[in-house]
């Protein structure tokens, strides 16, 4: 593992530098989903319980080292203290005279909010005096936002080397799940990969295929592959320029003893729209003016039968167009599926990427997925086998 946790930090007594992504859609001023503020809360509550005294370093939005009021982070202030059950204090800059004061005068049982690291330029720079500035305010580093964590920034990286770092409680679920999923998994392994392109996910694809024993693919991404095969699939969205690519990483697969699971048959329509006139077709037979938009029965009864024989299951994107009825059906049926392998205790599965949280959320499944990433960038350079800078420095 190499890092640390907060089970194994001195807290009593210290000041901790929490570094947590707060980055909340707020609409005239209100929180509309405060689903990360609830999600940091365990460890903002056990460092208080242990006697420390929580600074909060948070980015919002992408302010380019302007100071933008619209940015500020003081008004999550209200939700934070909702959420955290405890008065939080806030600072007007995450450096400087005003936040060293703020940090020297916090009382125990209280919460500091610093304001937001982006409107230093610096920030993204990664920058070690603006990194020397924010130590100055605690004794502890504990990073909680691992979905910051593949951005090497004056408070992900830098900051984590000049301090005591540890893992908060949510970052140390992340890389626990990841590491039960691609680490150290149970075997068999299946994959489920979807979306649009090819192209976005092809480092993804060629790292999976030297880790798991299925990869089912699908989606628009299925297209391409099928399309690699000389399968027609009509106007279907696909990267016909990738085809090439798809084939390699398809003889890449052999080699590697990894089968690649793509759809046996497939819906199609010829209007992309909810409930278009639509029939289910033997693969090979989708008309010259249709479309693909989902996968068949025999196609979800196929990756049923994957999914019972595994142990560990890494998803990430829909298997069709998920947003409109009835295309979500492969989407849904192979989520339950997953779902109660999972609730039975016959399957560990992990899930993440912007789409899938949807997807998952929509089809009744999530809650029980073994673990579901919020985060989008860090999930899927994980998934890639890339380090990541945030979990690296916490490494010492």
């Amino acid at each position: 593992m190499g890092w640390k946790t907060l089970d194994d930090m001195e807290l009593n007594g210290k000041r901790v530098l929490v570094r947590v992504d707060i980055n909340v859609p707020i609409v005239e001023g209100v929180v509309t989903d405060s689903t990360r503020i609830r999600r940091i809360s365990p460890t903002v509550r056990d460092i208080l319980a242990a006697g420390g005294r929580p600074i909060l370093l948070a980015h919002f939005g992408r302010p380019k080292g302007e100071r933008r009021e619209n940015l500020s982070l003081r008004q999550l202030v209200p939700t934070l203290e909702r959420a955290f059950e405890t008065r939080v204090q806030f600072a007007a800059d995450c450096v400087g005279p005003a936040a060293e004061l703020a940090a020297e005068t916090l009382q125990d049982g209280q919460v500091l909010l610093l304001e937001n690291t982006r409107f230093h330029a610096a920030e993204t720079k990664n920058d070690p005096e603006l990194a020397a500035g924010m130590a100055r305010l605690g004794d502890v580093y504990c990073n909680d936002a691992f979905s910051a964590a593949h951005r090497a920034h004056a408070s992900t990286e830098a900051l984590a080397r000049l301090l005591p770092a540890c893992a908060g409680r949510l970052m140390q679920a992340e890389l626990q799940a990841l590491e039960s999923a691609l680490g150290k998994p149970r075997r068999p392994v299946t994959a489920v990969v979807g979306g649009a392109k090819v192209s976005t996910k092809l480092e993804l694809l060629s790292n999976l295929i030297e880790k798991v024993d299925t990869l089912v693919i699908g989606g628009g991404m299925a297209n391409t592959f099928l399309a690699a095969q000389d399968v027609p699939i009509g106007i279907s969205l696909a990267e016909r320029l990738m085809t090439g690519t798809a084939r390699e990483i398809m003889e890449k697969a052999k080699t590697t003893g990894c089968t690649i699971l793509l759809p046996r048959d497939v819906v199609v329509a010829r209007k992309f729209e909810a409930n278009a006139d639509h029939e289910i077709l033997p693969l090979g037979q989708c008309p010259e003016d249709a479309m693909i938009l989902d996968a068949g029965p025999e196609s979800v009864a196929a990756i049923a039968a994957v999914l019972k024989a595994s142990q560990t299951l890494i998803w990430n994107g829909p298997l069709g167009a998920f947003e409109i009825e009835p295309f979500d059906t492969a989407t849904n049926a192979a989520a339950l599926q997953a779902a109660a392998l999972t609730r039975s205790g016959k399957l560990i599965s992990v899930a993440g990427g912007g789409d899938t949280v949807a997807a998952l959320n929509a089809s009744g499944a999530g809650t029980d997925f073994s673990y579901i990433s919020t985060a989008g960038g860090a999930f899927l350079e994980w998934m890639e086998g890339k380090t990541l800078p945030g979990v690296a420095a916490l490494i010492q």
